[in-house]
Formats: C-alpha cells, structure tokens, sequence
C-alpha cells in the first residue's frame, strides 16, 4: 500500500483522492501523540490500520521522538509489539 507521509499524518487515499486510512499524530516538544486512527470500511480486515502504525511508529522513531498513546487502536497496538515500547509514554 503506497501511504502518503507527513511530519504528523500518514495516510491513504483512492484513485480518486477519497481518504480511505489515516494515522494522525501531532507533535509537541518531542512528543509525537497518536490521537487518531481510522480504516474506511471498504479496506477493514485487511491489516491496514496494522501497516498504519508501523509505519507511523518507524516514522515517530527515525524522528527521534517519544510517543503518547490518546488512540484507542495505538493503546492497543503497541503492547503488542514491544519493538517499540522504548518509545512509549507511560500513561
């Protein structure tokens, strides 16, 4: 999948510029926050939101960044993969 990145929003969109997937995760001295994620009903089921945050967690790491966990989704995905819990925020 060929995700469109930003310094704070990595996201997918269809042939014709509909946002189908998102992850948005605004930063703030040093902090990248993931406060959003969302996967378009027509691509669920297939690992996308999964590629989403490894993609933004690759991102938020090479930045050199920390990450605080707001998404619901992100709260769940990192326990999960504890490659990046050095970069995780405890709540």
């Amino acid at each position: 999948m060929d995700f469109q990145k930003g310094p704070e929003r990595i996201c997918y969109r269809d042939l014709e510029g509909r946002l189908l997937a998102e992850v948005d995760f605004p930063t703030k001295d040093g902090v990248a926050e993931i406060t959003h994620t969302f996967v378009d009903d027509v691509l669920r089921g297939q690992g996308v939101a999964n590629q989403l945050l490894t993609a933004a967690a690759e991102q938020i790491r090479a930045s050199g960044l920390r990450v605080k966990l707001t998404c619901p989704y992100a709260k769940a995905w990192f326990p999960k993969h504890p490659e990046y819990s050095d970069m995780v925020i405890p709540e």
